[in-house]
């Protein structure tokens, strides 16, 4: 047995795996993004569908959905922080980080997901994806630099 996919120290089968096959609900909204972590991560996308919003059914994207998931190579998940979204409530936010590679690139998804429970089950309904600034990898070229493009005029003539 190996230990699941959503980074806790249970192995998979007793900890998302109930979730996924629909033998359980998730108790919890940080359950539920866990369970649908470890669904990304073993592409059973169908879970993921099922605990996408009813109300936003129109918004999910079956076919990049499966193929995102397919693609990547998930490294792991990383809860930042949870509001709410306990057995007993209804409403819930859960901030987290999935990291994973894709075409060799290694990507981190900063995302902070509002959950709502309907009928003893949490959906995902929306999520607020936190976007890194880009680091510039060489130092700035000044206008009077010579252009990186190698025309061999100055930045501020050509490209700049």
């Amino acid at each position: 047995m190996s230990l699941c996919y959503c980074g806790s120290s249970k192995e998979f089968e007793k900890c998302c795996s109930p979730y996924i096959s629909g033998a359980e609900n998730a108790p919890t909204a940080e359950a539920t993004i866990r369970a649908r972590y470890s669904a990304f991560a073993s592409g059973s996308i169908d879970f993921v569908e099922k605990t996408h919003h009813p109300k936003s059914d129109d918004e999910f994207d079956r076919e990049e959905t499966e193929s995102w998931a397919k693609n990547s190579d998930w490294q792991g998940l990383k809860i930042i922080e949870v509001n709410q979204g306990s057995a007993t409530d209804t409403k819930g936010t859960v901030e987290f980080v999935a990291s994973y590679s894709n075409r060799g690139a290694a990507l981190d998804h900063h995302e902070l997901a509002t959950f709502e429970k309907i009928d003893g089950m949490w959906f995902f309904e929306d999520g607020k994806v936190f976007h890194s600034p880009l680091k510039r990898s060489a130092p700035k070229l000044g206008r009077n630099d010579p252009c990186s493009c190698g025309s061999g005029k100055k930045f501020k003539r050509c490209c700049g």
